[in-house]
Formats: structure tokens, C-alpha cells, sequence
């Protein structure tokens, strides 16, 4: 396995720098997911996202990559973006790589639940006519 790839980022995400990152001969399948800006939430249209992250986040993302590894015996790779972001961003991409499809689903999911819910980073979402709402604090 190659080094692990778990980054905050405020750069446009690569999506097959993270694929790169967990691909493999051995591997038969590679799941990669990627969160991207929508234009809506809970009936509200979204105009844009802004993301910030605790100074320790790149941190926390590495021990969630590292133990959805472990516990799954699969590569991983994860990379968040922060900073503002428009409709249609990638605002996460996070990949594993199995021999099987079934498995690679599996823990990508568990990473993406893991991601969400350990990783201290907060989005402020911006809607039509100015209002704006702090989600994750």
C-alpha cells in the first residue's frame, strides 16, 4: 500500500488523484465518491458554500482514513476542500479500492459517515436572498 492520502484542501479537488491514490492490480474495484455543491437544502435554494475547518482537521480526517483501513484491510483516500465554494464544487471525493465491488462500497461508505460525523469541519451555506446558515457547529 502506498502512503496514505487524507488532505484538507483549498484547491479545486482531483478526482483521479484520489482514485490514483488506492488503485492497484489487485484491485477489482474502486469506489469513488464525490460530494458536490447542490443548489438546494430542505426547500431552500443555495446560491453558493463557504467551509471551515478546525486548524486539527487534516488530522482527524488521517485517523478516520487510517481506521476505516485498518478495519477493512482496503486502501483509502480522502480529500476535503475548504474555502468558498460555487454550485457544482466538489466539496469532498473519498475513495476505496477492493478486490470486489461489494466490499469497496461497503467501506466507502463507512469512510463518508465517518468523514461527516468526525471531521471537525462546518459549512456556512449561502441562500437566495442573502440569508446564510451555519451547518455542523
Amino acid at each position: 500500500m502506498s502512503e496514505l492520502l487524507a488532505a484538507i484542501s483549498d484547491q479545486p479537488l482531483d478526482p483521479a488523484a484520489v482514485d490514483a491514490a488506492v488503485a492497484g492490480p489487485e484491485h477489482g474495484a474502486v469506489v469513488l465518491f464525490s460530494g458536490v455543491v447542490r443548489n438546494h437544502d430542505e426547500g431552500q435554494s443555495v446560491t453558493a458554500l463557504e467551509y471551515s475547518a478546525h486548524p486539527d482537521a487534516e488530522a482527524f480526517l488521517r485517523r478516520c482514513c487510517e481506521q476505516v483501513s485498518e478495519e477493512s484491510g482496503l486502501p483509502v483516500a480522502a480529500v476535503h476542500r475548504v474555502g468558498a465554494l460555487t454550485i457544482g464544487d466538489l466539496a469532498l471525493v473519498a475513495a476505496v479500492a477492493a478486490p470486489h465491488r461489494a466490499e469497496a462500497f461497503a467501506a466507502c461508505s463507512l469512510l463518508v459517515e465517518r468523514i461527516k460525523a468526525e471531521v471537525p469541519i462546518w459549512k456556512r451555506q449561502h441562500f437566495a436572498g442573502g440569508v446564510t446558515e451555519w451547518v455542523g457547529l
